[in-house]
Order: C-alpha cells, then structure tokens, then sequence
C-alpha cells in the first residue's frame, strides 16, 4: 500500500489497512488534548479561510487514545524505521509513557523554537514545540548523518555544518499562508524535508496517522517518498486530497 489517504479513524484504519513492519518513517502531529479552538483568530489568521472541524480528544481520554494509535504505530513501523512526535507541552507525559508501555526506544527529545507564541500575562510565552523522535531496534535503525550537509562542508557562521544541523534545538519559521485555505495548525514544509533527509530515503513509505492539511504527505511527495494517511475531518480529508492530486502546494482561497 502506498500514495493513498484514508477519511477515518488513524487506529481502526491502520489495523484494517496497513500491514506489519511496512512503514518505513512515521511523523505526525497529534490531537493536543487542551480544547482547542480551531477557529479562534489566532497568529492574526483570518477565521473565513481557516476550515472547520479540528477534532479534539479529552485530557482524561489522552493516554488510552495515545497507547491505541501508538500500538498500531508500533505493529506498522519498520525495526530499521523511525517516528517523530510532535506535541506542546499539556500531554508530553502521556506520550512519553505510552512510548515505554509499548518498548519503542526514545532517541532524541528535540525542541523545535518557532518565532511566536500567543501573548500571555499570567505565565511566560510558549514558543516552542517538543519533537520526540523513537525507533524500536537500535541496531537497524537508519538514520543518515550527511544527508544535507556534507562532512567536512562549514557553516557560514562557522563550525561544522552537519553539527549544527543536527543539534536538538531547531529555529525554524512557521510559514504564512496569508490568502490562502489552512488547516488551523500546520508543520512547516522545511521540518518535514529536514526529519525526510535524515531518516528516509527516496521511495520510502512514509506514514502520517492524523493528516490534517496533509502536509506530511504533500512534502513527502514533493521530496519523492511514498505516503500514507489518515483524517477524520472530512473538510480536512478532502483539502489534503485536493492539494495531493493537484501537486499544489498552497491553494488560493476563494473570496
């Protein structure tokens, strides 16, 4: 199976659709548990071109539903693939404990450091997201260190450049999507080419359980991976599959 999305539950999808060991990479940005509001005018978005229907899971809920997706991550992943996590900080715990219930190996905690957060005047500004990245066998796990820079290449700063690359901590820009549809959260393109170059390799499959604007899979795509997905909101669904088919990366809302 591969180049296809699915409109349904990521759990009952993957234990119907996918079989064991096939994927080789997972990266996938997770329901965040903290009621949501999907069309609140945050980062000064417009609410009219931001779609509808963010589905939610209850704080209460969070570890049952983590261990469900995860189990079946588990059961998909490749013992040479590797899964990058991304999540705030409100259910890190879960995640952390759902990954050792089911002996996935953490290998790095990354933070990636966005340019903004909300304004806050009760406690200090979140502007960063955790990234955990895991594997199940150590010995297989792949993982290409000079995929974007080579050896012995320098950073215009100075240093090594593969070394700074590779530090836990990433600078990297939301993108602005300004006149154009969105989902109300996105990776931007440059994280998921940076995790595609170190931990796949072109014609890998690479799997992405809660879809949303289809990002994961648009990039994969564009980078010349295989994809697989899947979305419970049908408007988001359908936005990842029109952005797919197309080979558009951005899509001009209609006014």
């Amino acid at each position: 199976m591969q180049n296809q999305i699915f409109n349904e539950d990521c759990i009952a999808g993957m234990a119907a659709r996918i079989p064991d060991a096939s994927v080789d990479l997972v990266i996938t940005d997770p329901p965040f548990g903290i009621e949501f509001q999907a069309k609140k005018a945050n980062y000064n978005r417009k609410g009219g071109r931001v779609l509808e229907g963010y589905n939610e899971v209850k704080g209460a809920d969070y570890l049952a539903f983590t261990q469900g997706w995860l189990g079946e991550v588990r059961r998909v992943l490749k013992p040479e693939g590797s899964l990058y996590i991304f999540s705030g900080w409100n259910y890190l715990k879960d995640l952390l404990i759902a990954l050792d219930d089911l002996d996935f190996t953490l290998v790095n905690h990354l933070v990636w450091k966005y340019q903004f957060g909300l304004v806050t005047t009760r406690k200090y500004v979140t502007s960063h997201y955790h990234i955990l990245f895991a594997g199940i066998d150590e010995k297989k796990r792949r993982f290409f260190p000079y995929a974007r820079f080579d050896k012995d290449e320098r950073h215009p700063d100075g240093g090594s450049a593969h070394y700074k690359d590779k530090e836990d901590v990433w600078n990297i820009p939301r993108e602005y999507w300004t006149g154009d549809v969105k989902t109300p959260t996105k990776l931007p393109a440059e994280i998921i080419r940076k995790i595609l170059a170190y931990s796949s390799l072109p014609g890998d499959v690479v799997l992405d359980p809660f879809l949303g604007s289809g990002q994961v899979a648009v990039v994969s795509q564009l980078e010349g991976r295989r994809y697989l997905g899947f979305e419970v909101v049908p408007e988001y669904f359908e936005f990842a599959q029109k952005r797919l088919s197309s080979g558009q990366y951005r899509i001009k809302a209609e006014e």
